[in-house]
């Protein structure tokens, strides 16, 4: 640093002082927390998609393994191809309703199918069907009878969502066909059979009376979760800065120069 730049930086010094405000201070120490805190769950959610997409990419071209009897941690079947056989239970199948598929509504049709073990059942997702014009009326479907041999990927329905379902729609003593949710815990309590806490979708090559079974991969964001994290962080950093350059204040001295 030449003579002239350090005198500035000197006369500068001189003239300002580090004087932060209470309210400044306060006000920092709540919004830096937030801020690093909504970045973190920004980049939490981006290394789960992350992680799922790595789950569905390992699998994506795996052979079919039979569906174990019992499943404890269903997480870590999540894409995995299986293959499964038994008869279906009509009288339990139900309408998963708002599906779409390109841009018509309609339904997944998810049948029960009782397994060769006794009294143990695996939801199978056959697909989509198109609703009715009048959504008051249900589309026609037809199930397979007999024994049926099939093949698909796992599913694992989410156990968190929010429902407007009312509570006679809720009722455990009256059989709805049409669900607004995949609900494991609410078709379990239904139903007179053990249910796998897994649903399997319905390989599009596989038979078993499937409809349209067009399964998308996993939706990876991360790319975008990942920006909003560094935007957070950006943030808190941008807070600090702000605090400490409004600390900084002209000296009395300074600000009475050339007054009488």
């Amino acid at each position: 640093m030449s003579n002239l730049q350090f005198e500035g930086a000197k006369h500068w010094w001189s003239v300002y002082r580090f004087r932060p405000s209470l309210i400044g201070g306060l006000i920092t120490l709540c919004v830096i927390p937030l801020f690093i805190k909504l970045g973190m769950w920004q980049y939490n959610k981006a290394e789960q998609k992350q992680a799922l997409q790595s789950v569905f990419e390992q699998y994506k071209h795996a052979p079919a393994v039979a569906l174990p009897a019992t499943i404890d941690q269903a997480d870590k079947w999540k894409y995995r191809p299986v293959k499964v056989s038994g008869e279906y239970l009509q009288q339990y199948q139900i309408l998963l309703d708002n599906q779409v598929e390109g841009e018509r509504v309609g339904y997944h049709v998810i049948t029960p199918l009782l397994m060769d073990q006794p009294s143990r059942v695996v939801l199978i997702d056959r697909g989509w069907v198109e609703a009715p014009a009048n959504h008051t009326d249900l589309p026609k479907i037809e199930t397979p009878t007999g024994k049926q041999a099939l093949s698909g990927w796992v599913w694992v329905p989410s156990a968190k969502f929010y429902t407007l379902e009312s509570a006679q729609l809720l009722d455990k003593s009256h059989w709805q066909t049409v669900w607004q949710n995949m609900d494991m815990k609410r078709y379990q309590s239904m139903v007179p059979y053990t249910v796998m806490p897994t649903v399997i979708r319905m390989d599009e090559s596989s038979g078993g009376g499937g409809y349209v079974r067009h399964w998308v991969a996993p939706d990876d964001k991360s790319g975008m979760n990942l920006s909003y994290a560094y935007q957070w962080f950006g943030f808190a950093l941008a807070a600090i800065a702000i605090y400490i350059f409004v600390s900084f204040k002209k000296t009395e001295t300074e600000e009475n120069d050339g007054k009488f």
